[in-house]
């Protein structure tokens, strides 16, 4: 991860990170990143019951404050992640889980590590992560990932989820959305092909619509400004802190700090520059985990960079972080505009459920892809071993459970896998 990046990636700028683009320019492209990161913000918080418009403001405070940490030097924009959508929702809804006061400090548990982890690096250096998260732990953890949701992605397809009973209607509304989702994702060119997730949501929403599935009374009441419900520790909502609430979001934020790694290697060879070395990997990452701790004290889950929005800046080769905050600033006005929220909210499952039969799966094969382009050797039975193991553990839901402390799902197995990697000898024989 330390090496030089070449010039052979590299293609002249439209606009390079720190030119300013004339203002009715800038509008256009910040909003063209606004809605690419748009889908994929909202979603997260609409499927874990948190409040959308609060997601939308803490992207957009998180992602200006990446960018002052990091001197103005890296054009990333940052959105609420996939990763800790299962502990959320098992915080959120379990009887013990702790509710938003428990999201709240198992948020700001992930800016800690990160915290601490941009420490080491600054003094130690980068490679013990590469010892630490190779390829063979991080991605049978994404794996788990997606594949534990999946039954919550049926679930909502159906009409089954909460306890409800199954519905052709709503399930008919889910396979059109998912359709319709794959369409643009697949035949959708130009600024629509970057919005796929935000072309699916509208498709589907106007389907549901046509069902009968929309239920209007939020957006009737809504009004044009309107304040978010903020989670603001010790003003609306106690802390709970508990080693379970920690242990259960803490140690996904390792499976995070690789996507962010990998992510400043595709900026390194976008922009033609190392930003491990300048600002440093210490800065991203002092500056990713800020943002997610900002995010905690109002609310929001966590945060990372978004790799949808560096697709933009391959493509539209506008590198400028100028644009780039002005789409954080044009985050933050639409969560407090009211009539978004209410319309956010009024999403029915079974356009989520449409969307995460998609969106849960490519998040699992992104893990396998992670293997697959890093060419690890499934046939030795050291990386057999670690990957078995994982997504067993994960999907199945292993966990410790030693007086009111618990460890399960993606924490254990990420956890477990880390072990693994660290004990197992690196070489063992291979299959004949």
């Amino acid at each position: 991860m330390t090496e030089e990046t070449t010039s052979e990636h590299y293609v002249k700028p439209v606009l390079d990170i720190h030119e300013k683009p004339t203002w009715n320019k800038w509008i256009v492209l910040s909003i063209q990143h606004l809605f690419t990161m748009f889908g994929s913000t909202i979603f997260v918080p609409t499927v874990t019951h948190l409040n959308p418009s609060v997601a939308l403001i803490s992207s957009g405070l998180g992602t200006l404050a990446y960018l002052i940490i990091t001197r103005g030097k890296i054009p990333a924009y940052l959105g609420s992640s996939f990763a800790f959508i299962t502990p959320i929702t098992m915080l959120l809804t379990a009887k013990s889980g702790g509710g938003p006061g428990a999201v709240m400090v198992g948020t700001f548990s992930v800016g800690i590590v990160y915290a601490i982890v941009a420490l080491l690096v600054y003094y130690v250096g980068i490679e013990w992560i590469q010892r630490v998260l190779p390829p063979i732990v991080v991605g049978p953890v994404i794996m788990v990932i997606g594949l534990s949701l999946a039954p919550s992605a049926a679930a909502m397809a159906m009409g089954t989820n909460g306890g409800g009973a199954y519905d052709y209607k709503i399930l008919t509304v889910a396979l059109i959305t998912l359709v319709a989702t794959i369409i643009a994702m697949i035949f959708f060119k130009g600024f629509l092909g970057l919005i796929p997730i935000l072309c699916g949501f509208v498709i589907g929403y106007l389907v549901s619509m046509a069902f009968g599935l929309v239920d209007y009374t939020l957006i009737q009441n809504a009004s044009f400004f309107q304040i978010p419900d903020f989670t603001i520790p010790f003003v609306n909502m106690d802390p709970v802190v508990t080693l379970t609430v920690v242990f259960s979001m803490a140690p996904l934020a390792f499976v995070t700090m690789a996507e962010h790694m990998g992510h400043q290697l595709l900026l390194n060879r976008i922009t033609n520059r190392n930003f491990f070395k300048d600002p440093g990997l210490h800065r991203s990452l002092a500056a990713d985990g800020t943002a997610s701790i900002i995010a905690s004290l109002i609310g929001g889950p966590p945060v990372t960079t978004y790799g949808e929005n560096i697709g933009v800046l391959a493509i539209t080769k506008v590198y400028s972080v100028f644009v780039i905050g002005g789409a954080a600033v044009l985050a933050i006005a639409f969560g407090f505009i009211g009539y978004i929220n209410a319309v956010i909210t009024s999403v029915p499952t079974a356009v989520l459920g449409g969307i995460s039969l998609l969106l849960f799966g490519v998040i699992a094969t992104s893990g396998l892809r992670m293997m697959i382009e890093s060419r690890v050797d499934l046939s030795q039975n050291r990386n057999m071993i670690i990957a078995s193991v994982v997504l067993v553990v994960g999907i199945g839901g292993l966990m410790i459970n030693i007086g009111s402390f618990q460890l399960s799902g993606m924490a254990m197995a990420a956890l477990i896998g880390i072990i693994l990697n660290l004990v197992i000898p690196e070489k063992k024989t291979a299959h004949k």
